[in-house]
């Protein structure tokens, strides 16, 4: 089988806008130590670094990240994987031994300056290796401590691991998606890993809020398994009330119609008819059914609901008479919420994609130049800072050091020497 060459990155995506250089960024000055992997914990943290804040991702020697390793390996990238780029950019790395004293005393040097602390390590690690909360907040009262888990860190399942399609499943959200006659399935982007992520990111900028007025940080921790409950929607609540239990409708909903999937004479597409001015004007202006747009039983929810299959029926013969090129202006000029069902590589490379400037290219010490997808924020006054690739193992080890702690060349060369960074002949 040929392999096609993917065409280099300069062909396809821009660099990204310098930001104005005289604002200042939202979470500029402030330090975050991260100590987090794979992707709740280090998608938080790449957002704070996107803020401004200096982020400085502390990994163990050799290895790293376990996401460093997470497939389809990549040459460019050290052999490791590219999805780490995805969750680790604006941030520095250091390789420190956890286990060794020497590397522990340089984790305590950084952590007295720092403003936020991030861990998502198994319950009781931290406080095994002395960086607990209880400990850290006596030397540094300030620190914002988040602890990121899957259970919580309380209670009799604080000790289980879990991963985000467990949590889709325990949580409900895998019975409530997919088709009616087949078995539940899982999202395939990581969305409670996702979510949480935000969730961190939001509940750390609230403590430093909180800070500013009280003068100390304080202890916050959120879990998959919490964030996952929420992120079944509001079914939970129509659950509550009504005592009815949630079903799959595929791409149709339960509560609208005519919504879902339809079919051009090219593509498919997707349409929300939110309610019944959408549903009018669909009929009226899209398909030209003024005779159905004006049904006293179509002018409801519930009737349209009724007779879900043959609006379906109606609006799939109609659309399949013309190309997509046809139907996507008359819907936007109806005011019709509706889009083209895309795969990944026309998403990335849609006009609409490209219009918000999202995916852009950035230097990488190794590959060359790297994909970026951009954070979806725009602030007037504090804009984002200018993003800059997911570091190489250790890559920043010595410049934190001596740049930021202030330690000198002998310090540096004893604790190398010492193993405070892993063996000697690995270290960068």
């Amino acid at each position: 089988m040929q392999v096609q060459q993917r065409p280099p990155l300069s062909a396809e995506f821009p660099e990204p806008i310098k930001r104005d250089a005289k604002k200042p960024t939202p979470l500029g000055g402030l330090r975050v130590i991260d100590f987090t992997h794979f992707i709740a914990g280090p998608f938080c943290t790449m957002m704070l670094g996107e803020f401004g804040a200096d982020v400085i991702k502390v990994e163990a020697p050799l290895k790293g990240d376990d996401f460093r390793h997470y497939p389809p390996a990549e040459p460019t990238l050290d052999g490791q994987g590219a999805p780490f780029l995805w969750g680790n950019s604006n941030k520095r790395s250091i390789t420190i031994d956890l286990k060794n004293p020497l590397g522990r005393e340089v984790v305590l040097d950084l952590l007295r300056g720092a403003d936020v602390l991030v861990e998502n390590f198994s319950t009781g690690v931290m406080d095994r290796l002395g960086l607990g909360y209880a400990a850290l907040s006596k030397i540094n009262p300030r620190l914002v401590y988040c602890s990121i888990s899957a259970y919580g860190r309380t209670g009799e399942f604080s000790d289980r691991l879990g991963f985000d399609p467990v949590l889709q499943a325990e949580s409900g959200f895998i019975a409530t998606n997919g088709y009616p006659d087949r078995e539940g399935v899982r999202t395939a982007a990581s969305t409670m890993d996702i979510a949480t992520a935000m969730m961190a990111c939001n509940a750390v900028q609230a403590c430093l809020l909180a800070r500013e007025r009280t003068g100390r940080g304080q202890y916050v921790e959120l879990s998959l398994h919490d964030t996952a409950m929420l992120m079944i929607g509001f079914q939970a609540m129509q659950h509550l009330f009504s005592g009815v239990e949630p079903t799959r409708n595929g791409n149709t909903s339960p509560d609208t119609a005519p919504t879902g999937v339809f079919r051009a004479k090219d593509t498919s597409f997707y349409i929300s008819s939110s309610n019944t001015g959408i549903f009018q004007r669909l009929f009226a202006q899209v398909i030209e059914r003024p005779d159905m747009a004006e049904d006293e039983e179509l002018m409801t929810r519930a009737g349209r609901l009724k007779r879900r299959d043959e609006l379906f029926s109606v609006l799939n013969e109609e659309f399949g008479k013309q190309p997509w090129s046809y139907w996507q202006p008359r819907l936007r000029a109806a005011g019709v919420a509706s889009g083209q069902v895309r795969t990944v590589p026309q998403a990335l490379r849609s006009a609409e994609t490209a219009s918000r400037g999202l995916v852009t290219r950035l230097p990488h010490p190794t590959a060359g130049e790297v994909p970026k997808i951009a954070l979806p924020f725009i602030f007037s006054d504090t804009p984002l800072a200018d993003p800059f690739a997911a570091p190489i193992l250790g890559q920043h080890t010595r410049e934190i050091l001596q740049g930021t702690l202030g330690y000198d060349e002998g310090r540096v060369d004893q604790l190398m020497s010492g193993g405070a960074f892993g063996p000697p002949a690995e270290r960068r």
